[in-house]
Parts: structure tokens; C-alpha cells; sequence
């Protein structure tokens, strides 16, 4: 029994003996003005991010806790015109990870702010496409998934289901044509068709009036007519004006997917598969309410830093990032395989949720779609497709 004892203490020395591991991050939200969504349901909870960005410090803290590494994590929210000032705030604190809540043009600010300091931003609300190719930078890491993967993973089940036949309606917002596009691209991906596109103009009004609401309620049956033959109606609405009215009031009887009906999401709270449970659980005791896309982005953020830190065993913010671009590092995040980044682009690898109002209908990327590497990357723009150059 003595010689057990004195062989595990052997084994152990070297992990007592280390110096301590500090981290500190910080969740940075940059604020713009944007409308009360349509249902009351949706209203926003006021710390939305954060509330996940809690639950992974407190998750890494625990691991952290045994391997003689700590977590700190700052909080910062700020308007456009004062997010480079609040990044240099965290920076002067120590942050060496940034997770950043905030519209492209801000993140591109920051992240050309930052360039040539010792911190890498995380992007955990951006979905634009051009943030992974032209618009790429070597110090933003993208947690949030782009609006490629998103539609990319929505058109696989459709063609799954032989719904080939889509009729595209989309806002007249930038994002909304936007994420039009990265329906289309999905579509001439994975052999469905586009029958015909129809744009929904935002001609203003109250969203939540006689006025607003009910005008596109009575503007939709009519506004829907005369569509060729489809299988499916595809929404693209980023901005909340339409897309919640198309099921039920559309001139014909067919099912809806994309910004409505049918969703693709990175975060479910009904998702429950491969531990997601225990997730949901822990995250609704901690904030009391349910756990949203944005939660799940800064907590799958926070825990990659987390998991760096546990494996390379470093606070050095070049190594961390390194090792997190790396074929080697991989983070759990209740999607059924560890999470990896692709070097290319630094793009998260995750599956996408395909879930209605009350369930998770299925998971993209579907079975049926083969990739020499991974599936995963049948998602968005792969290595060949890729215009992105650091």
C-alpha cells in the first residue's frame, strides 16, 4: 500500500510542482438599436450571452480547480462608437480572449483594432459569410456558425425529404438578401431548385400595432399568390418583418423552413441528445430562464479557451490559438462529436439543429451526405471553396 501511495505520488509531483495557469477572457456585447421582435415570446432577456459566458467560466473553474488553472471573465457592453475604447479596457485588464457579440462592420473594427496585440477575438454572433472568405481575419475565431452552414444544413434534409422544389421569399434588409443567397448557393449545392424568388419589402409601420402586424397578415395570402409549383417555401428574414406570418396564411397549403416553420439553429431548448440535458438543466438553474443560441455561441466560446488551457496547459495566447487551429484539439458541446475549427477559414465545425417551435426534428449535416474527412465540413465553405486568405 505504501508503494502505491509513493508511485502515485511520483506521478503526481510534476502536476503539483507546476506554476498556476491564469486566464482571463472577457465577453464584449457592442450594442445597435434593433426592433422588439414581433412575438412577446422572443423578448429579449436583457443578458442574453453573458448568462452562458457565466455557465462556461464556472465549468472551466471546475476543471481549472484540479490542474492548478484559473478563470476569470470580464464583462463589457459599449455602442459602436465606444467598442474600440471598451476593447482596449479589457486588453489593459488582461483579457487575452475576447468573445465578441456584435453586427460585422463592428467586429471588423475591432478586429482591425487588435491586430498585432496579444488577444484573439471569438465571434459569437456574426453569421456573415464574407467574415470566413474575403473579409477573414487571422485574429477572429468564429464560434457562431455562418449563414452557409445554416442553409447548408437546412437544404440537406430537404433534399433528404425530395422537397427539391423551393419558392424563396426573402426580406429587403441587407441580411435578409443575404441569407438568400446562402439558400440559393444551398440549393444549386445539393440539387434542389429555386422556382421562383419574391422579395418582401419592409415598407415600415409598428411591428407590434394594427398598424404593423396586422397589415402583413392581411398583405401575405395575396402577396403569396400565383407561385409556381413547389414543394416547399423557403423564408430568409433575418429582420423579424414577414417571415412568422407565412405558415397558415399563405396562399397554398405547403410547408415553410428557413426564418420560419421549420429552423436552422445552432442551439435548441429542446435539444436533449448526447448529454444536451444535463445542459439544459444546469443552464436554467444558473439563469432561470431558457438557454438561447447566443448563450450556447459565448459558452461554446469560453469552453474552447477552457479546453486549450486544460490540454496545452498555457497562458500563452499565441499557443492557445495555435493549438486550438490544430488537428488535435476538439471541444464537447452536446452535438455528438468534439467540436474542431477549420484552419482555412476559422470557422467552428458543429452539426446544426433543424427544430419547429416545440421540437428538434433533425440534425445536419444528414447521413446520406459523404466528405472525405469529415461531414462536418459539408457544412458552409469547405477548404476548396474557401476565398479566404490571412
Amino acid at each position: 500500500m505504501r508503494r502505491l501511495a509513493l508511485a502515485v505520488g511520483l506521478c503526481l509531483a510534476p502536476l503539483i510542482a507546476q506554476a498556476e495557469v491564469a486566464i482571463t477572457a472577457a465577453v464584449l456585447r457592442v450594442e445597435r438599436e434593433a426592433p422588439l421582435p414581433i412575438s412577446r415570446l422572443d423578448l429579449p432577456s436583457g443578458d442574453e450571452g453573458f448568462r452562458g459566458g457565466r455557465v462556461a467560466t464556472a465549468d472551466n473553474v471546475t476543471t481549472g480547480r484540479f490542474l492548478k488553472q484559473s478563470y476569470q471573465t470580464l464583462e463589457a457592453t459599449a455602442a459602436p462608437d465606444g467598442a474600440l475604447a471598451a476593447l482596449d479596457d479589457l486588453i489593459a485588464q488582461g483579457a487575452g480572449f475576447v468573445v465578441v457579440m456584435a453586427q460585422a462592420e463592428d467586429l471588423l473594427a475591432l478586429a482591425d483594432h487588435a491586430k498585432g496585440r496579444d488577444v484573439v477575438l471569438l465571434n459569437a454572433a456574426a453569421p456573415d459569410d464574407a467574415l470566413r472568405n474575403e473579409a477573414c481575419r487571422a485574429n477572429v475565431l468564429h464560434i457562431a456558425p455562418s449563414r452557409a452552414m445554416l442553409a447548408d444544413g437546412l437544404a440537406q434534409y430537404l433534399v433528404w425529404k425530395q422537397w427539391t422544389a423551393w419558392a424563396l421569399v426573402h426580406g429587403s434588409h441587407p441580411g435578409d438578401r443575404l441569407k438568400g443567397e446562402a439558400f440559393a448557393r444551398a440549393a444549386k449545392k445539393f440539387g434542389a431548385r429555386i422556382v421562383e424568388t419574391r422579395e418582401f419589402a419592409d415598407t415600415g409601420g409598428a411591428r407590434r400595432s394594427d398598424s404593423g402586424h396586422v397589415l402583413v397578415q392581411r398583405q401575405i395570402p395575396v402577396f403569396m399568390q400565383r407561385l409556381p409549383d413547389h414543394d416547399v417555401v423557403i423564408t430568409a428574414d433575418e429582420s423579424q418583418v414577414f417571415g412568422v406570418y407565412i405558415p397558415y396564411r399563405a396562399w397554398d397549403a405547403r410547408p415553410v423552413a428557413g426564418d420560419s416553420g421549420l429552423e436552422a439553429r445552432v442551439w435548441h431548448p429542446a435539444h436533449e441528445s448526447w448529454g444536451a440535458t444535463q445542459m439544459q438543466r444546469r443552464f436554467e438553474k444558473a439563469a432561470g430562464r431558457r438557454m438561447t443560441d447566443l448563450d450556447y455561441n459565448v459558452w461554446t466560446a469560453l469552453r474552447s479557451v477552457g479546453e486549450a488551457v486544460t490540454r496545452a496547459n498555457t497562458a500563452d495566447v499565441a499557443a492557445l490559438r495555435a493549438y486550438m487551429l490544430s488537428p488535435e484539439f476538439g471541444v464537447g458541446a452536446f452535438k455528438g462529436q468534439p467540436l474542431s475549427f477549420r484552419p482555412w477559414n476559422n470557422q467552428l465545425r458543429q452539426a446544426i439543429l433543424l427544430a419547429d417551435g416545440k421540437l428538434v426534428v433533425s440534425v445536419s449535416p444528414q447521413e446520406e451526405f459523404l466528405h472525405q474527412t469529415t461531414r462536418l465540413d459539408t457544412l458552409g465553405f469547405d477548404q476548396p471553396e474557401s476565398t479566404c486568405r490571412f
